[in-house]
C-alpha cells in the first residue's frame, strides 16, 4: 500500500501560482495590507471563493462583505491568508468521499465549522496560538480524499463501511485497511507540496497524541478536541460534545471559552 500512496501523492497538480505568492508573503516580516490585495485579486477564482466564505453563516457578519480588502479588514491578514491556501488546496483535492458515507461538501463545512471554533475558543486565551492552528484546523483532514480514492480503487468500500457500521475508531479502520491514517495523509499532502514543516508535523500527530513531540503537544490536542466536535457526521451533537469536553478536561485544556463558543456555533447554525 506504501507504493500506491507515493504514487497517488506523487501525482497531484502543483499549487496555483497565487499560493506560491502568498506563501512568500506570509513569510515575510513586514506584511502590507495592499500587497496582499493585489495578489489575491490576480486569482478570480479564489476572490469569488474566499468572499463566498466570509459571507457564510458561520462567520455571522452583520452586512455582505464584497470586496477582498473588507474581508482582510475583518478577518485579518493572517486568517485570509490561511483562508485562501486552504479554499486553494480543497479546490485541487476533491473526490469522492463514498466509503466514509459524506460528502465533500459535509467535509468543507466541517473544515470551516473547525476554523470558527478555532476562532471563537482560542481566541479568548491565546490570540497567536489561535492563528498558528487556523490552517491546521482548515486542512488536518483533507488526507480523506486521497485515502478515499485509495480505498475505492482497491474495492475495498464495502469493508470499510462495514468497519464504520460497527462504531469503531475511524483512525483504527483506516490503519487496519490502509496503513495510514487521516492525519498521516494529510501530512504527506502538505510535505508534498513543501508547505511549512512546523505545520505539517503538527497535523501528523493529531491522531496519535501519545506519540506527539512535547513542542507541538498542546496545539495537537487543541485540533483533536476541534477534530471531534466538528466531524463531518455528526457535528456539535451533545453527545459528541460531551466526549469532547471529558477529553479537553482530561487535557488540562480551557472548558470555559470552549462551551461558550460552541453555543454560539450552535445559535448560529440555528439562525442559517
Amino acid at each position: 500500500m506504501t507504493d500506491d500512496i507515493i504514487k497517488k501523492i506523487d501525482s497531484l497538480p502543483p499549487l496555483p501560482e497565487s499560493i506560491t505568492k502568498i506563501e512568500d508573503f506570509r513569510r515575510k516580516d513586514n506584511q502590507e495590507v495592499e500587497e496582499l490585495v493585489e495578489i489575491l485579486e490576480k486569482d478570480a477564482f479564489l476572490v469569488s471563493t474566499l468572499l463566498k466564505v466570509a459571507n457564510s453563516a458561520m462567520f455571522g457578519f452583520k452586512s455582505k462583505v464584497e470586496t477582498i480588502k473588507r474581508l482582510i479588514n475583518l478577518l485579518g491578514v493572517k486568517f485570509t491568508l490561511y483562508v485562501a491556501i486552504s479554499e486553494s488546496v480543497q479546490n485541487i483535492l476533491v473526490g469522492d468521499l463514498k466509503p466514509y458515507n459524506i460528502t465533500t461538501e459535509d467535509l468543507k463545512e466541517s473544515n470551516i465549522l473547525s476554523v470558527n471554533l478555532v476562532n471563537l475558543w482560542i481566541n479568548k486565551t491565546n490570540p497567536e496560538l489561535r492563528d498558528e492552528l487556523i490552517l491546521p484546523a482548515l486542512l488536518q483532514t483533507m488526507g480523506k480524499i486521497i485515502l478515499s480514492e485509495l480505498i475505492i480503487e482497491k474495492g475495498l468500500v464495502e469493508q470499510f463501511q462495514e468497519e464504520l457500521e460497527s462504531g469503531k475508531n475511524i483512525n483504527q479502520i483506516e490503519k487496519d485497511i490502509m496503513g495510514i491514517t487521516t492525519a498521516e495523509m494529510s501530512a504527506l499532502i502538505f510535505k508534498h507540496w513543501k508547505l511549512d514543516e512546523n505545520f505539517i508535523d503538527l497535523i501528523k500527530y493529531v491522531d496519535d497524541i501519545e506519540n506527539c513531540d512535547e513542542k507541538y503537544l498542546e496545539k495537537a490536542k487543541i485540533l483533536n478536541i476541534i477534530k471531534i466536535i466538528c466531524n463531518p457526521y455528526k457535528p456539535l451533537n451533545e453527545e459528541i460534545i460531551n466526549k469532547a469536553l471529558n477529553k479537553a478536561s482530561e487535557y488540562n485544556l480551557d472548558t470555559k471559552y470552549l462551551k461558550d463558543a460552541i453555543k454560539i456555533l450552535e445559535d448560529r447554525a440555528l439562525d442559517s
